[in-house]
């Protein structure tokens, strides 16, 4: 089944990743970003396009109890992404049974100046204490990516018009802290 263009949210090619304790990387993309539209008959076709999908949240809530969903999402074809304006605490108990089954999880920015997704990833960090993977999607702009892998974010699908090489160079704008972090405490200064 093909896929018409207003169901796809897009992205870099690219992916930054930068892990807690480790060194930014790229990799492929290998995630299709699924806006969740109906038009086309539902869950994109993964046997015959891409083969890992990021689902809307608000559409994994009334999915995910069809055992098909369940088995793409063990075999590590189904993320989620959490939009702007999902309250992720009054899902607290689908997001701690997801914990356990999504290879991947997202916070969509829907303009680069909406920062709520900030937010999201905090509280996936911080309350849900969520170790696997982050990433940030959407009007992902380079300029971020700092304050994003403060937060929580660890892997970044930029806006697809964004330069990868200068991405990368983000992480090391800043050695000093003055706060603390998902990644680290602040600088303490010596007198």
């Amino acid at each position: 089944m093909s896929q018409a263009a207003s169901t796809i949210i897009a992205s870099h090619q690219t992916i930054v990743h930068f892990p807690q304790g480790g060194e930014p990387y790229t990799v492929p993309n290998e995630w299709l970003i699924w806006s969740g539209s109906q038009d086309e008959g539902g869950l994109p076709d993964l046997e015959h396009g891409a083969h890992k999908v990021l689902v809307p949240f608000c559409w994994w809530i009334i999915h995910h109890h069809e055992a098909d969903v369940i088995a793409l999402a063990q075999k590590g074809q189904i993320g989620v992404w959490f939009a702007s304006d999902d309250d992720i605490l009054k899902h607290a108990e689908l997001i701690e049974a997801g914990k356990r089954i999504w290879p991947l999880v997202a916070a969509h920015f829907p303009i680069f100046r909406d920062g709520r997704s900030f937010s999201t990833a905090a509280l996936l960090r911080g309350r849900f204490a969520w170790q696997g993977e982050i990433r940030a999607i959407g009007d992902v702009l380079i300029d971020q990516l700092l304050q994003g892998a403060r937060v929580g974010f660890d892997s970044f699908a930029l806006r697809p018009d964004q330069s990868i090489k200068v991405a990368l160079k983000q992480f090391y704008l800043f050695t000093v802290t003055t706060q603390n972090s998902w990644r680290n405490k602040r600088a303490t200064l010596s007198v």
